[in-house]
């Protein structure tokens, strides 16, 4: 299985001949290498309806043919965008050809901002995303503030690899990560969701070192690498 970065909170997973790509922010992402066209995806996972997550994702999923598996009423209002969706909502579960979704709950807001209409369109709940595929288990925060009810996330089943958010100001900061990442048992951390913008930077190396220190693997991906796992 491969992972790779593409930089903000956006991810393509590679597993078994199928193409996952969560939250494809990519026009207008100043960390992006990779172009909306050149995305092929099977399936687009979207945590909730911020444009820095929903982004390209009308483009690419009606150039590649994905369905999008995201929150019912972003599902909903991507659907009379003529896509292909699967609505879900928190707690559920549901089994596709490549594994199994469930959506965990985000603390945080969920709106499309149309700037020019001045006008905020409700999404429905934030989420993030717990995918079981093959034997792996990969957890996908979304924008979340630190909230206890992670713990039950790891006591649930062992958390091979998690997508935490460092940026802080609109989500958690790295030491709110760092007590996430133990509460749901991360055997691996990318940080993400930092240096997008002037009021998430942060170092993610550093973040990567005070994993490490917990006896937990990090890795800082710059946009466009991979891992394995």
């Amino acid at each position: 299985m491969r992972v790779t970065y593409h930089g903000h909170a956006c991810f393509e997973i590679e597993h078994n001949g199928y193409r996952l790509l969560i939250d494809p922010f990519i026009t207008g992402n100043p960390l992006a290498k990779v172009k909306p066209e050149n995305l092929k995806p099977d399936y687009i996972l979207l945590t909730h309806g911020h444009n820095d997550h929903v982004g390209d994702t009308v483009e690419i999923a009606k150039a590649s043919g994905a369905t999008v598996i995201a929150p019912h009423e972003l599902s909903v209002w991507l659907g009379w965008q003529g896509l292909n969706t699967h609505g879900m909502g928190t707690g559920g579960t549901f089994s596709f050809e490549f594994g199994s979704v469930k959506l965990i709950n985000a603390l945080h807001g969920s709106g499309l901002v149309l700037d020019e209409k001045k006008e905020i369109i409700y999404m429905g709940p934030a989420s993030g995303f717990v995918l079981t595929l093959g034997d792996k288990t990969i957890y996908h925060a979304g924008d979340t503030a630190l909230y206890s009810d992670m713990k039950l996330i790891g006591m649930q089943k062992p958390i091979d690899l998690a997508m935490l958010p460092i940026g802080g100001n609109f989500t958690m900061d790295p030491d709110d990560a760092l007590i996430a990442a133990e509460w749901v048992g991360a055997k691996q951390v990318i940080p993400m969701h930092y240096n997008t913008f002037p009021a998430i930077q942060q170092d993610g190396e550093a973040f990567v070192k005070k994993l490490e220190q917990k006896g937990i693997k990090g890795a800082a991906l710059k946009a466009g690498e991979s891992l394995e796992l």
